[in-house]
């Protein structure tokens, strides 16, 4: 589980509930929100250093996307927040 407090936590929130919506047919998504469930990370680093390079390329796909969605209904939160996250993979 996600155990810190703050904003790096919402961080990882915010790409748990958008990966949640790659889950039910792709494996790929589906490690990925289980990796986010099962370990106990300090911060998206921590994450991020935990992925494969499988991992990496989609969820660069899928934050691609969901950036793209969140700009287009005016969540500059949720866009902020995944943004650092895509940021990061690289």
């Amino acid at each position: 589980m996600i155990k810190k407090e703050g904003y790096l936590m919402n961080t990882l929130l915010y790409l748990k509930e958008s990966i949640a919506n790659y889950t039910e047919d792709n494996k790929t998504g589906q490690h990925i929100y289980n990796k986010l469930n099962s370990e106990d990370y300090y911060d998206k680093e921590e994450f991020i250093n935990d992925l494969s390079e499988e991992d990496v390329a989609y969820l660069n796909y899928i934050l691609k996307k969901e950036m793209n969605y969140a700009r287009n209904a005016y969540d500059e939160i949720r866009e902020k927040q995944l943004n650092e996250i895509y940021q990061h993979l690289y």
